[in-house]
């Protein structure tokens, strides 16, 4: 006798959209474009995590709309997936090393709680051990069985929580510099950069923009995985273009108006200086 209450796995539970996907496959592949130009115009490597991460975005929603077509298709459905969870951990890392580099760029390493030199080490370190995670937990899923897929899924839950976990102690960091430094200068003292003039604090809130953003994310996917394959958000396609397509595109936008790259790739100047 068949257990009529057994749940069956299915690679989606709908039909994806193309005009959905298309949109921010545009969105997307524009905000790339204009990082790569920045990128390119203030000769700095350290912020091209991010930019991958919007290819990705982008590769992944292109992806989606083949999808459209064939929602049996497992190469598909594994690529977009893998593509999508995994460039939130290219920005995480971008922003990481954003603060890194202002701590130094201010000379105010003793408000850090972490040494400037392994600030950066220790959260991309969280960020690859997640990043590696979400991409073994994909590639495991490509073995297209129910078990392989449970287990795949299993794994991306893993990442995405050690992404969580770095993720809320880097912005605990952040906060606690924030606070020390905002007691020894006035919080509207300006950096000057290629492109205009920024005050310290306009780039920390930048930088928590970005980080709510990537949180909020991460915290939903986490939701999504863990309801399972026939859970709420799964049934639904918009839930996943408002809580990951549109939060890590607002991401691009906000870094990409800021570009943290334009002033913090440059020699310091003793105006830019935090006496300790």
């Amino acid at each position: 006798m068949s257990d009529s209450s057994a749940v069956y796995f299915a690679l989606y539970r709908y039909t994806p959209s193309i005009a959905a996907a298309e949109i921010f496959a545009v969105v997307f592949g524009s905000l790339a474009i204009f990082h790569l130009y920045r990128l390119v115009r203030h000769r700095a490597l350290f912020f091209i995590h991010f930019l991958i991460g919007l290819v990705f975005e982008t590769a992944g929603y292109i992806t989606r709309i083949f999808s459209h077509f064939d929602t049996l298709a497992l190469g598909p459905y594994i690529t977009q997936t893998m593509l999508i969870l995994v460039a939130p951990p290219l920005f995480a890392a971008s922003i990481y090393m954003t603060l890194g580099r202002l701590i130094d760029r201010l000379d105010a390493e003793s408000a850090s709680l972490i040494p400037v030199r392994w600030l950066t080490k220790i959260f991309v370190v969280g960020d690859v051990i997640s990043f590696l995670l979400q991409c073994g937990g994909g590639g495991y899923m490509a073995a297209g069985s129910l078990q392989a897929m449970s287990t795949g899924q299993n794994i991306v839950i893993a990442g995405l929580a050690i992404q969580l976990l770095f993720f809320g102690m880097f912005i605990a960091v952040a906060s606690v510099f924030y606070r020390r430094i905002a007691a020894r200068m006035p919080v509207d003292q300006l950096v000057r950069s290629q492109s205009g003039r920024l005050s310290w604090s306009g780039l920390m809130w930048a930088l928590y923009l970005a980080c709510g953003l990537i949180l909020v994310r991460s915290v939903f996917r986490v939701v999504e995985f863990v309801e399972g394959n026939d859970g709420f958000i799964m049934r639904r396609e918009y839930l996943l273009y408002i809580f990951d397509a549109l939060l890590m595109s607002l991401t691009g936008v906000v870094l990409g108006g800021v570009f943290p790259v334009s002033f913090l790739h440059r020699p310091k100047e003793k105006d830019w200086m935090v006496g300790c």
